[in-house]
């Protein structure tokens, strides 16, 4: 990819709409210029929509430099997550809780319920989801390769972690696309596809959220009388350490799960499919020994696209971060997009390189007790398509420009076409 820097710093402002609708080579410059000169920048807020019922905040710093994105995510008592992590603006406690989960929260309250859901990523707990990954892989390849053209996102990469998230909680397939719907909204807020009226933006996303919420305790309901094998009845377990989740932390917790496993990895299968097919020789590099080449690969694809691409944290105490002094009480944005593309840790950053190492990407959040519990089994997903992309579809072609989701939020590809040579199912 080639960069083109369009704008200066003074000209630079991340909160406005159109600058997330700008060519992606111009936000990369943007963001470079901002690593180079200005790599702590105060930017003002802005409603997040047009007669938005929530009002524009008082600004934020921008840390674009991946030094300081692992410093911030490193010392949570000082840069905390409970005022909110997943929007600049200050939503009601309410709604940050119920959507947002433990992922708004400190400790000691994240820890316990971090340490509750482990229960279902621990590596034996994801052995057992080992042959239900490839099963659904195969299933969704079966479903498309017999008519030689789809649409990649829908199609292809959303199926995946969706079913893979719901078999985990027990969620029957009937179930699936309702699930696929309200993450849509829930995610889709800013975009004017998904929810065109700023003064339906809130009741779109309570709607969305109270049904996921009514699914998961109906499904919890029925694991309290009929136990099975399957994460709600874990969450459920009171003799467990740290005892059981209540109701309304497991609807919560169901929430994040489908909406941040389900959005981050598919966007990571379109955006790495998207990098491979401009590409070429990449995708020759990974098809020729892919299980050599897949643990570079699989991290580079994540890194490229960097699906989530910010997170927020408000300072609580004064304190002084990448030379800027900071107030308590003043929100820092942790942009991973810029920090995964930081010249300085990255050799070429703007080159998509399956062979990348070493490549500590920031691609599921920086270290500290915030790192994606659901890395390895987002890697196992992202290593379970491409190799059956690469196998049984190697000439698929995407053959329309990505239609992108409007957010600042996540790094989204809502439509992708596709073709490729027509197969046989099974």
């Amino acid at each position: 990819m080639e960069i083109r820097r369009v704008l200066s710093v003074d000209q630079i402002k991340l909160s406005p709409r159109d600058f997330w609708m700008r060519p992606i080579e111009e936000r990369e410059g943007a963001f470079a210029t901002l690593r180079e000169e200005c790599p702590v920048h105060w930017d003002e807020e802005e409603e997040i929509m047009p007669n938005s019922p929530i009002p524009a905040g008082p600004g934020y710093w921008s840390l674009t430099r991946h030094a300081d994105v692992l410093e911030a995510s490193r010392n949570p008592a000082i840069h905390s997550s409970a005022r909110g992590a997943t929007s600049i603006a200050d939503l009601p406690p309410e709604f940050s809780e119920f959507f947002g989960g433990m992922i708004n929260m400190d400790d000691p309250r994240h820890g316990r319920l971090r340490r509750i859901v482990s229960r279902g990523f621990t590596p034996k707990a994801l052995g057992r989801l080992e042959d239900s990954v490839e099963r659904r892989a195969d299933i969704i390849i079966d479903r498309v390769i017999e008519r030689g053209e789809c649409d990649f996102v829908t199609d292809i990469a959303a199926p995946l972690p969706l079913e893979i998230i719901c078999d985990m909680m027990g969620i029957p397939d009937s179930q699936t696309e309702m699930v696929f719907r309200n993450t849509n909204v829930i995610l889709g807020l800013g975009d004017p596809d998904l929810v065109s009226d700023p003064a339906q933006m809130i009741p779109a996303a309570l709607g969305a959220g109270g049904e996921l919420a009514a699914l998961m305790n109906e499904i919890a309901a029925d694991r309290a009388k009929n136990p099975g094998n399957d994460l709600t009845t874990q969450l459920l377990n009171a003799d467990l350490e740290d005892g059981a989740m209540s109701g309304g932390e497991l609807a919560s917790f169901f929430i994040l799960l489908v909406v941040a496993g389900n959005e981050t990895t598919r966007n990571a299968i379109s955006h790495g499919m998207k990098a491979l097919c401009d590409n070429p020789n990449e995708r020759k590099k990974w098809a020729a020994d892919f299980e050599g080449v897949a643990p570079t690969a699989v991290e580079e694809v994540v890194r490229w696209a960097s699906p989530v691409i910010f997170m927020r944290r408000t300072c609580t105490e004064d304190t002084v971060l990448g030379g800027q002094q900071m107030k308590a009480g003043d929100k820092t944005i942790l942009w991973y997009n810029s920090a995964n593309r930081d010249e300085a840790v990255f050799e070429n950053p703007h080159q998509f390189d399956v062979l990348r190492t070493p490549n500590e990407h920031v691609g599921f959040g920086g270290p500290g007790p915030h790192f994606c519990l659901g890395a390895n089994l987002a890697r196992r997903e992202i290593k379970v398509m491409f190799e059956r992309l690469l196998r049984r579809m190697p000439d698929l072609e995407i053959t329309g420009a990505p239609e992108r989701l409007e957010s600042n939020f996540i790094h989204g590809i809502k439509r992708m076409p596709c073709a490729f040579t027509p197969g046989k199912a099974g």
